[in-house]
């Protein structure tokens, strides 16, 4: 019934209608009647309920006395606290206010007493916007300083979240000055505070006046020890200030420097007695006015009488006046004098350098035109030698391909075991010969200036294909696992120096190898492939690595049979030219990483003229009717002789006019004609090729067989469809391509 979170006032009052209620029920029930024992229990138990009321009434009184003890201690420190905020504000050298939700709370006596002209308005409960009104129009605030506490009255009522702290100040019309302060505090409430400033604005005012007045002694005392003559005249041409320099300099009496002299006179003083010698006859006094009223400065230069020179400077001043210097520059222009002597001596040196500098520079052009003419000899002696070496080559080449073809139909024919040795000896022996030639020819290509080569887009794989299996006899030979990883890439370079360039790299890692493997690979690095050949050879030294790729070089430790170390010599200017980065990795003893980085490229279709990689065909009869031009009796008859062994019937002739009579004889056109690119008398087997397809009316499958690999060649066969077969020849690989022609042809 009772709620002890009430105040205690209400609890007191309902326990009172509480007891009241009670004591009315036993008087009404006495009143009413009843038995005696129903009167004694009634009384009884309203007994104990008195008693229970009285007890919670006690505890309510308890709890009443406590809170009153604590408000009344709660009211003392109220009254200790507003004494020390009173004492505070007392002892405060400046006035203070505190505004509460904008209206005034407390402020000390100095506050009310700042303006007297609006103590009446300062009371508790003035809102802080009227404040600032009543002091904006205070008599006692100077009049200059007027809408400074307007601004305040913005900033603190209309800024209030962005800025909670403004400072001004006020300056009174008896020369006081007190910084007025407006700060919010976290509860919303603001504080103001005016302390007198009056002390610091006076001593700086006096230090200001101190720090002018010492400046200008300072000025006065730079001025007069300038060895620069300074006089300042007014707009009207009157004197105001000067120095003594300005009168040693020009010759002035002191009398004529007075303040108030009119610069005319000083200047009649000067042409007058001729103190100053100007070039060009008297000065023109009225130009230099005119020029000073333009704004413009006028710069003269003079000689005194005793040699002294002086060069005078007029500059126009705000104030309409102007200012006259006058500087000392004798030993400017003696230096200037000197200066133009030797520049004069130095001229003369110069010319004479110039000549000699001439003279050399003819005989330097000399020299020049006679190393052009060594370069350009020296260039066609290499041009001569590389037409040479290229000559030679295909002259060489000529008898070597015709006895490798008598030794293939020699090897076939000799059974006895001691013949068969001395034949595998002599097939070795040119090979040998083969192989030095064509690498010397290939360097002769490299080195020379007009370098081609023929770049296309081909399968790497089958050139890997290729390499393996043109070099499985020479490992099989050696003991060595010779291993390809098969390759679907396509790559940009030129076919056959990039074939090459893997042959030297194979082959090298296979003589340097004496048990073990090679192994040959690819390696797609970005948008380039790299070809790598691993071997467990014998390893390069650090020192060997970089001059193994020089002519006729081999690493140390390689045996006599190594070959004439031109292969790398090869790989290197190849790869230079095609731009393929050439790498190498070695550890003598453990084996050697070559590696080859050349461009990929998109898959397609290779170039009909390039030569096919292919599986060697059966031996059986070749029932074809070839048609072969070659110059070379020897060549021409080794030839026959293999393509009879096959089983072919051959047309043999020597030239292109041969060749269509012998077509003609027969009345047919041949199944395949090889043609030597190089005949005699001009003749060529490109011209070959085109007359027999011309005299039978349809494309003749031809194949040219050359050294020749010029890229106008190249384009050339493409154009015409046939394939180009580099000499010397290697039989397998003719039997493969006429079989792969004659094919086609049929399809």
């Amino acid at each position: 019934m009772i709620d002890p979170n009430e105040p205690y006032e209400v609890q007191i009052a309902k326990q009172a209608k509480i007891i009241e209620a009670l004591i009315n029920r036993a008087e009404r029930a006495h009143e009413v009647g009843g038995s005696a024992y129903s009167l004694f229990e009634s009384a009884i138990a309203l007994q104990a309920k008195v008693w229970e009321k009285t007890k919670d009434l006690e505890e309510a009184l308890d709890t009443l006395g406590r809170a009153s003890s604590e408000l009344e201690i709660a009211y003392k420190t109220q009254e200790r606290i507003q004494r020390n905020l009173a004492d505070a504000m007392v002892a405060m050298e400046g006035g203070f206010a505190l505004f509460s939700e904008d209206r005034l709370q407390v402020c000390n006596a100095q506050f009310r007493e700042l303006l007297p002209d609006i103590e009446p308005l300062i009371k508790p409960g003035l809102e802080f916007d009227d404040y600032l009104a009543a002091v904006n129009t205070s008599k006692y605030l100077n009049p200059d300083e007027n809408g400074v506490l307007g601004r305040a009255q913005l900033l603190m009522s209309g800024q209030r979240p962005g800025r909670r702290f403004s400072s001004f100040v006020m300056v009174l019309r008896n020369d006081r000055w007190f910084q007025f302060s407006c700060r919010l505090t976290s509860s919303g409430n603001i504080a103001v505070l005016q302390t007198e400033v009056t002390d610091i604005v006076r001593e700086n005012r006096r230090e200001k006046n101190r720090l002018i007045d010492q400046q200008a002694h300072f000025l006065h005392a730079a001025f007069d020890h300038m060895s620069l003559g300074i006089c300042t005249f007014s707009a009207e041409s009157e004197l105001l200030i000067r120095n003594e320099r300005f009168g040693q300099l020009l010759g002035v009496p002191l009398p004529l420097l007075r303040k108030g002299t009119r610069f005319q006179r000083i200047v009649e003083h000067v042409e007058r007695h001729e103190i100053l010698d100007r070039k060009g006859g008297r000065s023109d006094f009225a130009g230099w006015f005119r020029a000073v009223r333009r704004g413009d400065t006028v710069q003269e230069r003079f000689r005194r009488r005793d040699g002294m020179s002086l060069d005078i400077r007029i500059h126009s001043l705000p104030d309409d006046g102007f200012i006259v210097s006058v500087m000392d520059v004798t030993a400017e222009t003696q230096a200037a004098a000197l200066l133009e002597q030797r520049v004069q001596e130095r001229t003369v040196e110069l010319t004479e350098a110039n000549r000699l500098l001439q003279i050399h520079a003819d005989e330097q052009r000399k020299i020049e035109a006679a190393l052009r003419q060594a370069k350009e000899a020296a260039e066609a002696a290499h041009t001569s030698k590389t037409r040479f070496l290229a000559a030679a080559s295909h002259d060489l080449l000529q008898p070597i391909n015709a006895a490798k073809l008598y030794l293939s139909m020699l090897t076939e024919r000799v059974g006895e075991p001691g013949a068969s040795e001395v034949v595998s000896r002599l097939n070795r022996s040119f090979t040998s010969i083969e192989s030095l030639l064509q690498a010397l020819l290939d360097i002769s290509r490299l080195d020379s200036s007009g370098a081609e080569f023929n770049i296309t887009s081909f399968d790497l794989g089958s050139l890997l294909q290729g390499v393996a299996e043109d070099l499985a006899p020479l490992a099989t030979e050696k003991g060595i696992d010779l291993r390809i990883v098969p390759s679907t890439r396509w790559v940009t370079s030129d076919q056959r120096y990039l074939m090459r360039c893997i042959q030297n790299l194979v082959v090298n890692a296979i003589q340097y190898t004496e048990r073990g493997r090679v192994l040959v690979g690819c390696r797609l690095r970005r948008n380039r492939v790299r070809i790598e050949v691993w071997d467990t050879g014998i390893g390069i030294s650090q020192d060997d690595q970089t001059r193994i790729f020089n002519e006729f070089t081999r690493a140390g430790g390689a045996g006599k049979s190594t070959g004439m170390g031109l292969g790398l010599s090869i790989v290197e200017r190849a790869c230079r030219h095609l731009n393929h980065p050439v790498r190498l990795v070695s550890r003598p003893g453990q084996g050697s990483v070559f590696s080859i980085e050349v461009p990929q490229a998109v898959a397609g279709r290779a170039s009909a003229c390039e030569n096919p990689t292919m599986e060697p065909i059966a031996d059986g009869d070749l029932d074809l009717i070839v048609m072969l031009v070659e110059n070379d009796a020897d060549e021409l008859d080794a030839m026959t002789q293999i393509l009879e062994s096959w089983g072919a019937s051959v047309l043999a002739a020597s030239s292109t006019a041969e060749a269509a009579a012998l077509m003609q004889e027969i009345g047919t056109a041949p199944d395949i004609l090889l043609a030597d690119y190089q005949l005699d008398d001009g003749d060529n087997g490109i011209e070959t090729i085109r007359t027999l397809r011309a005299l039978a009316g349809v494309e003749i499958p031809a194949v040219i067989i050359s050294a020749n690999r010029q890229r106008d060649f190249v384009r050339v066969g493409e154009e015409m469809s046939f394939a180009v077969l580099a000499k010397p020849v290697q039989p397998v690989r003719l039997r493969a391509l006429i079989d792969w022609k004659t094919r086609a042809r049929v399809a």
